[in-house]
């Protein structure tokens, strides 16, 4: 008798950023193992439904755009819990994975655990960096892994962060690697023959290390230029940065489809942070085919060892002035682009086997 097709649901419910991403380059890898039948659902606003990596089948639900609407979603529940009932009934999944927590995952769950699927959570962060995520953000992914049969990291750190707490004592927590979103070979860097290019790219908050940034490029012995580019609120940091001299700040929502020539653009993808779980964007830079600078700090230092390509330092101005100047000079061998498409399928393959299935 042929064996049933493991049903896996993957699901991600964000407009836009790192999840919905996350949640499609995941159903495909799962897509790619043998003997998976994949059902991949995100919200009717994801950004990446309209972009060039648009998933081919994907259903959608109506959720929100603003914390306005995300109450008006949460008045009308009982509709929402319906809708998700009825997906998840003619689906009948072994395997539910949440791609990143959101405020609404709970009703997900509620559904869930009635069918007896295993529900697998994948955690970024143990807890909300300063400035960043949504209201009660701490509260609803505690009450989701409490809900939750495994925990899914992409950092050691993380995880350790996450069994030192109550929550999380019942059932283990896996760490596994942050797969690239892209890495094309593209132009290697340098070869522009221009001065060199440095990008810092990400949620422009101050965690990330502004300030260590603004204090830093001034340090650097020869010429280069600099964007910062990224999406925050306006920060004296943020003018601090836009007064230097060839350092272009670009406070704006990046499309998904400007990731790839924006990371291309860059020799040195800079990484300043003051605390961090991991970095996508460093992910992306390494795939590619880019330098990268990282401070030693939370997960970059695992993340980030041993990659003759990137450099870690302290999270200071010298250090990381001193970092920059180390690759301008002497840029170490590049390592050859990874493929992504087999990276997500290893990530799916790994979460998969912690969750209990072959």
């Amino acid at each position: 008798m042929t064996k049933r097709a493991e049903r896996i649901l993957v699901w991600q419910w964000r407009r836009r950023g790192a999840g919905p991403r996350v949640a499609v380059d995941l159903a495909h890898g799962l897509k790619r193992l043998a003997g998976t039948d994949v059902l991949l659902c995100l919200s009717d606003r994801a950004e990446i439904l309209h972009s060039q990596n648009a998933p081919e089948a994907v259903m959608k639900i109506a959720t929100y755009n603003s914390i306005v609407s995300l109450a008006g979603r949460l008045l009308t529940a009982l509709w929402l819990r319906g809708k998700i009932r009825r997906i998840v009934g003619e689906f009948q999944p072994d395997v539910a994975i949440c791609a990143m927590p959101g405020p609404l995952d709970l009703l997900m769950v509620h559904v869930l655990r009635r069918t007896g699927a295993r529900i697998v959570v994948i955690v970024h962060d143990a807890q909300p960096h300063p400035g960043d995520g949504y209201p009660f953000q701490a509260a609803l992914q505690r009450r989701l892994i409490r809900k939750a049969d495994q925990i899914v990291t992409f950092s050691r750190h993380v995880a350790d962060g996450l069994t030192s707490r109550a929550e999380a004592a019942r059932f283990p927590v896996v760490s596994l690697a942050h797969p690239p979103f892209i890495g094309e070979a593209g132009v290697p860097p340098f070869a522009h023959q221009g001065v060199p290019h440095i990008l810092m790219f990400g949620r422009l908050l101050p965690y990330k290390g502004l300030d260590v940034l603004a204090e830093a490029l001034p340090r650097i012995g020869q010429a280069f230029e600099c964007r910062v580019v990224g999406h925050g609120p306006h920060s004296p940091e943020l003018g601090r940065l836009a007064a230097l001299p060839h350092v272009k700040v670009e406070n704006r929502w990046v499309a998904e489809d400007e990731l790839p020539s924006l990371i291309e653009w860059a020799d040195v993808v800079v990484l300043p942070y003051r605390e961090a779980s991991q970095s996508g964007v460093g992910a992306m830079a390494i795939a590619s085919g880019r330098y990268v600078v990282a401070t030693r700090v939370g997960g970059l230092v695992e993340q980030f060892s041993g990659i003759e390509q990137a450099v870690l330092c302290e999270p200071d101005p010298a250090s990381v002035a001193k970092a920059l100047e180390r690759i301008l000079a002497s840029p170490p061998p590049i390592r050859a682009c990874v493929d992504n498409g087999q990276e997500w399928e290893k990530l799916a393959k790994n979460i998969l086997a912690s969750a209990g299935h072959s």
